[in-house]
């Protein structure tokens, strides 16, 4: 139900209010919430005082925004433009938490609501007891305007003055009501929703410009039952670009996996430990919140949905049990240790000698302890490998090769694998096109060609990417900022980034070396020093790979050069080294190409002007760079 009550303003004027009020509580999942009632009662009050003299409007109590299950409070529709109500009842001051809210309402209709995309969009804060401020209407390039500040008495002038300034033909108000709402969550949207019991079909896009997950999903819920049904174990690999849904959905796959009732446990393993900390606080806060209970109380049953795959390794080790869980989920599986790395960390760390296990290897024969079925669903990346020791595909195949040989595998034809191996293919399991920018599908493709050193084919996609998602490119920091601030509106999240090596940007005032704590990062405010949004620290490809954010600031050193090609560099002791390993200059690569595509609406990329007079920051270091990305077609600022 798109809302709760609606109806042209002439009969809302005329309906008595105990009749508005009763449809609106027979609506209501929580009918006997006073609290709600008796704001209600005054909204119905206020809105009638003040919308006499708009008989043709229509009004909209609770109109639903699904992506952040929230409701709005009213949307009033008059001479083509919509107007979004917040109301804060009793209120005397016009809080800037409640601004963002509203505000974000309007981002959220505009972006995801097609019947929104060109009309405008006036959003509105009422605090019914605060004074009377001077309010100055400003929109911005796609129509929406500045948040206004209302009070209970002048909301009916400021909707006449707009009205007489702005006001248009009036469009179907049926089609508009009925149009399609194809939402792009975050990671942590996503997450919380799905945890909550939202399908995925109501947060995620639909039709034919997005991969439908549904499919994904459905087709590994298939091969859950038949191996519970058959006793059969069995792995899946699903595949797909940067940003394509991948973690989506797995969290999807571990939400609807589990069923306690039998005794059937599902969880979501990581080994991206920022990723695994900061769902779970986001989780964590959103569950204490949603179902008035403490953080503490919340926990519990939060770590043991989502776990960090080493610690998942470092218990299984000791424990030679087998798992509660019969369904798990590795996120970016292409990442998993090989036998040498995962062998020197249990060394160090836990001083165990006789560890002699890739993690694939291990991790497929802690699940293979189940004496009946199991199911492991492996989410796989292309070009996200960036560190030493991390294993790829191969070691996951060779395993199930030589030591597994009776689980069933299955995976799509995007997956090469060239042993002789009995493979079940389903095509359903990659998810070819990127939804993480919901401006537009060819982010990831035009920064493949951009690492790829093919600047034609970049400059081309560029062309046509820049027309919905801007990327600028600045020599000054500060001007870099400025243009970040003056982006986001609402709660949307900046934030700062580069490479974990770039030291010499020190002299900028980014630091690389001094360690964030990424829950603050980014979940708090915008009104928090340790908040992203504070633009005072910096978050590196460690920090955010499998997280996003919505404009991005990324800072970039001479640690990645270009001269006709890349040219590879580390920053060791008081100087840069050549970097010449095959593989290390890959990890370099897909670092950047990491960072390059965190920001879901747009971002600038700062590379520094350098100083000649410093052998480590000289400007050549920086100016080639420059030089190809104008290449590519990236504008300067």
């Amino acid at each position: 139900m798109r809302a709760y009550y609606s109806e042209k303003v002439s009969k809302f004027l005329n309906t008595a209010d105990n009749e508005i009020l009763g449809q609106l509580l027979i609506n209501h999942p929580f009918a006997d919430n006073s609290e709600q009632k008796r704001a209600w009662e005054e909204q119905i009050h206020i809105l009638k005082q003040n919308l006499v003299d708009f008989p043709e409007a229509t009004i909209y109590f609770e109109f639903s925004i699904p992506r952040m299950a929230k409701r709005v409070d009213n949307i009033l529709i008059l001479n083509g433009i919509i107007y979004l109500l917040e109301f804060k009842i009793f209120a005397k001051s016009y809080d800037t938490y409640a601004v963002e809210q509203v505000v974000d309402y309007a981002l959220d209709l505009k972006n995801f609501h097609s019947g929104s995309h060109d009309k405008t969009i006036v959003p509105i804060l009422i605090s019914t007891m605060a004074p009377d401020i001077q309010n100055s209407l400003v929109f911005a390039q796609d129509n929406i305007s500045n948040c206004l500040k209302l009070n209970a008495h002048n909301l009916g002038q400021m909707i006449m003055d707009i009205d007489l300034q702005y006001g248009k033909e009036s469009f179907n108000i049926n089609i508009w009501e009925n149009s399609s709402y194809k939402p792009t969550p975050t990671i942590v949207e996503a997450a919380q929703a799905l945890y909550a019991n939202h399908s995925v079909k109501e947060i995620s896009r639909h039709g034919a410009d997005a991969i439908n997950l549904t499919r994904t999903k459905n087709t590994v819920e298939k091969i859950i039952k038949s191996s519970k049904r058959n006793k059969q174990k069995s792995i899946c690999f699903i595949t797909g670009v940067p940003g394509a849904g991948k973690t989506l959905a797995g969290l999807d796959i571990a939400t609807q996996s589990m069923n306690y009732d039998e005794d059937e446990h599902a969880c979501f393993l990581s080994g991206n430990g920022p990723l695994v900390k900061v769902l779970r606080e986001a989780l964590i806060r959103d569950k204490s919140k949603r179902e008035n209970i403490s953080k503490k109380k919340a926990e519990p049953q939060v770590y043991a949905f989502i776990q960090n795959i080493h610690h998942f390794r470092d218990e299984y080790f000791e424990d030679k049990s087998t798992p509660a869980e019969k369904v798990v989920i590795f996120d970016e599986a292409q990442r998993a240790w090989n036998k040498e790395q995962a062998s020197k960390f249990m060394n160090k760390k836990n001083k165990i000698k006789d560890f002699d296990y890739s993690e694939p290897e291990f991790l497929i024969g802690v699940m293979d302890r189940h004496k009946d079925w199991c199911v492991i669903v492996c989410l796989i990346g292309s070009g996200q490998e960036i560190n030493t020791g991390e294993a790829g595909l191969d070691e996951w195949f060779r395993t199930l090769k030589e030591k597994y040989s009776d689980w069933l595998i299955y995976c799509s034809n995007d997956i090469n694998y060239l042993g002789n191996m009995n493979i079940n293919k389903r095509d359903e399991l990659h998810l070819s096109v990127s939804i993480r920018s919901f401006r537009s599908a060819k982010l990831s493709e035009f920064v493949q060609n951009l690492i790829d050193n093919k600047p034609k084919q970049a400059k081309i996609i560029y062309e046509e990417l820049s027309k919905q998602y801007p990327i600028y490119l600045t020599r000054d920091l500060n001007k870099a900022k400025n243009w970040i601030k003056n982006k986001a509106r609402g709660s949307e999240r900046t934030g700062v980034l580069a490479h974990s090596n770039a030291i010499r940007l020190k002299p900028e005032g980014i630091f690389v070396k001094s360690e964030i704590d990424c829950t603050n990062w980014f979940l708090n405010r915008i009104t928090d020093v340790r908040s992203s949004c504070a633009l005072e620290d910096c978050a590196t490809e460690f920090d955010v790979q499998g997280l996003e954010l919505d404009w991005t600031i990324v800072a970039w050193d001479a640690n990645l050069r270009y001269k006709n090609n890349w040219e590879y560099f580390r920053f060791s002791g008081d100087k840069w080294k050549n970097i010449n390993n095959h593989d290390d200059k890959k990890y370099l690569l897909n670092s950047y190409r990491v960072l390059l595509t965190r920001a879901r609406q747009g971002m600038i990329i700062f590379i520094p002007k350098g100083d000649n007079s410093d052998e480590t920051r000289l400007t050549k270091f920086y100016d080639g760079v420059v030089d190809y990305f104008c290449e590519c077609r990236i504008q300067k600022l």
